[in-house]
């Protein structure tokens, strides 16, 4: 069998770059390498393009430091030619010359982010002509972007949270003024607390602050947290349920999107802290503070109905590929979507690769149809 080389992109530009070389660490070390070769191509946080750093398969989340792509002895530079497509992957010479870095049949980005995750990426890959894994650009770029997100599946008829957005380009974050006017514009909402206060643009929980009372100090240090991670901040309603995620899976465009069992992260410190939520250290650095049960314990009819939601959703935004739809489920059976995230975490403990485990399909084969849908289209 003729294996098919696979350029695995990731690290990246945004502050999500140390999830995507944990991520790359899982999704490298379950590869069927009797069918794919990786070509693994690290992106520094500056946007420089290598290959020949450290192994990605050796990046964990335990040690003293978060592993970061570099420069560094044995690195070189890749440069895109668009015009070669699947052949435009070159490598520079310490004396400029360019090399081809060989043919490559598909792109797995596990890039989450900005420049990664939002369509950027994904437009250059089109331009180029190379197949990749995931969502294309315009689901991409509309998911990335949680505000365009709610637009989308509130036209779709989906419930989602209610809330406002916030261009902190307009405001003056250390006015005393400004908690008043925000205070004011969530009065005018008639949004309830306890509210959560994110950007627009982010993930992985970073810059999201709960906010539990009218507190204009409160509500403006939040977003002054939310803001230097995106200048557009959403503040949004609490909504009182369970948090429930499903990951769903299209790997070829003509496919039907088909839905895992709905899972759901156990806060295990909960009990101590009532006020803990799904922070970064809960989701990637503290394994003792959460855990994933798949299925979630809920009635099958409530798992069904989340899978149906997670299906339409993954449609509104023209998804294909993979996502996963995180939702919030009330105590009447009420199925709200929270966000949609269109290259899910990879890690060994992230939700996505052990939804489709509990569903029937292991990591390895799981990976194995992402790329066979695309290598086939």
């Amino acid at each position: 069998m003729v294996t098919k080389r696979i350029a695995v992109l990731y690290g990246g530009r945004s502050d999500e770059h140390s999830i995507s070389c944990i991520s790359t660490a899982g999704v490298l070390g379950a590869m069927d390498a009797s069918r794919f070769e990786a070509v693994p191509i690290g992106i520094t946080k500056s946007g420089r393009w290598l290959v020949g750093g450290p192994d990605p398969r050796g990046f964990r989340m335990d040690g003293d430091a978060l592993p970061v792509v570099e420069p560094g002895e044995g690195t070189r530079d890749v440069v895109l030619d668009p015009s070669r497509g699947r052949d435009g992957f070159l490598v520079r010479g310490d004396d400029g010359s360019l090399d081809s870095l060989g043919h490559i049949d598909a792109v797995f980005p596990v890039l989450h982010g900005p420049y990664g995750e939002d369509g950027t990426i994904q437009g250059l890959l089109e331009m180029m002509g190379v197949p990749y894994v995931g969502c294309g650009v315009f689901a991409s770029a509309a998911c990335m972007d949680k505000h365009f997100t709610k637009l989308l599946l509130a036209a779709a008829g989906i419930p989602v949270a209610p809330g406002i957005t916030v261009d902190t380009r307009e405001l003056n974050l250390h006015d005393p003024a400004t908690g008043e006017g925000l205070v004011a514009r969530v009065r005018e909402a008639c949004l309830h607390y306890p509210l959560f206060v994110k950007p627009s643009r982010a993930g992985s929980s970073f810059g999201v602050t709960k906010v539990d009372v009218e507190d204009p100090a409160a509500l403006a240090a939040a977003v002054r947290t939310a803001a230097p991670h995106d200048w557009k901040v959403l503040v949004e309603q609490g909504v009182a349920g369970r948090e429930i995620e499903c990951a769903v899976l299209a790997p070829r465009s003509t496919d039907e999107p088909a839905a895992s069992w709905p899972g759901e992260i156990v806060l295990d410190r909960r009990s101590a802290d009532a006020d803990q939520f799904y922070d970064f250290d809960s989701k990637y650095v503290d394994s003792a503070a959460s855990h994933v049960e798949v299925p979630a314990h809920l009635p099958e009819e409530t798992l069904r109905r989340v899978q149906e939601v997670a299906v339409r959703a993954f449609r509104a935004v023209d998804g294909s590929g993979l996502s996963r739809v995180d939702t919030f489920v009330s105590s009447d059976g009420t199925v709200t979507v929270n966000e949609i995230n269109t290259m899910p975490g990879f890690t060994p403990i992230s939700m996505y690769p052990q939804a489709w485990q509990a569903t029937g399909v292991d990591y390895t084969e799981l990976i194995s149809r992402l790329l066979d849908g695309v290598l086939k289209g």
